[in-house]
């Protein structure tokens, strides 16, 4: 799984008692968050890094870059403060919390949100495409509306795009409804419309760190997802009964040099 020169996308997945890259990690608990690197799988493209929480969340969480080179497979998520000023490498500033943070799955019963408790076991992949990377976690055995599904997340990378898909399946082919949505944290801008989201604005982080502006958006189809509704700390929007749902998400900074300000993000978002 060596990185190869000039690459524009990458993925990393492994324990972190060994530090080997694997391309492939099955938890008969389902809850080994803090025992996989990184907290789960993760893949990366010029412009951002995605991971995929290995418990129950469901959350997709963002590494911010301010380069485009890849950063994942060398400093594994967590460059030191030091390295970030003098490499200018990115930085986990993104705060999912208890939400699914930007674009990853839970479902709804109708009332209430359901997150992806594995009964059954939980599965982590990452791998290589035609045309980039990807991210795969699956639940085994949800409990959901009197029955038992199997819910897979899956995020992909492709080179010369700086949007990720997100994709969510549940594999028997069974119709649920999946909630997704992006998280937001007080001060920071909120906008959304009938097939995007944008948030912008610094996420709370530790007295030891500087906080800095992220934009975190997505683009959905308004046919899949005819419900959506701004919450306390989430604009959310819920599917019709599917077996399978995706979406668009981005990300950028004011690390970066492109959408590096909320005025330039807010007009990528809204075209």
């Amino acid at each position: 799984m060596a990185l190869q020169a000039g690459a524009q996308t990458a993925k990393s997945l492994f324990w972190r008692a060994d530090s080997l890259q694997v391309s492939e990690i099955v938890s008969e608990t389902g809850n080994q968050y803090n025992k996989v690197g990184h907290h789960g799988p993760a893949v990366e493209n010029s412009h951002m890094a995605l991971r995929i929480y290995f418990n129950d969340t469901g959350a997709i969480d963002v590494y911010s870059k301010s380069g485009r080179g890849m950063e994942l497979m060398k400093y594994l998520w967590y460059p030191s403060k030091e390295q970030q000023d003098t490499l200018s490498l990115g930085a986990d500033g993104y705060i999912a919390g208890k939400t699914v943070g930007m674009g990853g799955i839970a479902l709804w019963d109708g009332e209430n949100e359901v997150k992806l408790e594995a009964t059954k076991g939980r599965t982590a992949r990452v791998g290589d495409t035609k045309k980039g990377s990807y991210a795969e976690v699956i639940a085994y055995g949800v409990a959901y509306m009197g029955d038992y599904v199997d819910i897979s997340i899956r995020v992909d990378v492709e080179v010369k795009t700086r949007m990720a898909v997100v994709t969510a399946t549940e594999l028997s082919g069974k119709k649920v409804q999946f909630l997704t949505g992006i998280n937001f944290h007080e001060g920071q801008k909120v906008t959304y419309g009938e097939d995007y989201i944008s948030v912008w604005g610094p996420h709370p982080v530790k007295k030891t760190e500087t906080p800095f502006p992220i934009g975190a958006g997505m683009f959905f189809s308004a046919k899949t997802f005819p419900v959506m509704e701004k919450t306390e700390n989430m604009v959310r929007i819920i599917s019709k009964p599917a077996s399978k749902v995706s979406t668009k998400v981005v990300s950028t900074s004011v690390k970066e040099a492109e959408l590096n300000s909320a005025k330039r993000f807010e007009a990528y978002m809204v075209r």
